[in-house]
């Protein structure tokens, strides 16, 4: 079972398409006590399905609440700016 991505207010995403992120999967990564969508690609082109579907594929953030063996849990997943360009607003230290 996966987490889907609710929304991504990331408007500079190549995945993002109307606050939504059309990337099959989205990483989570960062740093400690952060995390980061390391997904997110600034390139002016527009990526992706051709729909909203993605899903968290991977979280690297062992430690957040929402965090099962390097999956995520979570009801939902919300994306949207933070400390870098793209941050996970769901993440939370457990």
């Amino acid at each position: 079972m996966t987490t889907h991505v609710a929304d991504c207010s990331v408007t500079r995403c190549s995945f993002n398409d109307h606050e939504g992120c059309t990337a099959h999967a989205i990483t989570v990564g960062g740093s400690q006590d952060h995390a980061s969508c390391t997904t997110f690609i600034d390139t002016g082109m527009h990526g992706g399905l051709p729909k909203v579907l993605a899903d968290v594929g991977a979280c690297q953030r062992a430690e957040c609440v929402h965090n099962d063996h390097l999956m995520c849990n979570a009801t939902e997943v919300h994306v949207g700016p933070g400390a870098d360009n793209a941050d996970c607003l769901t993440y939370a230290h457990a």
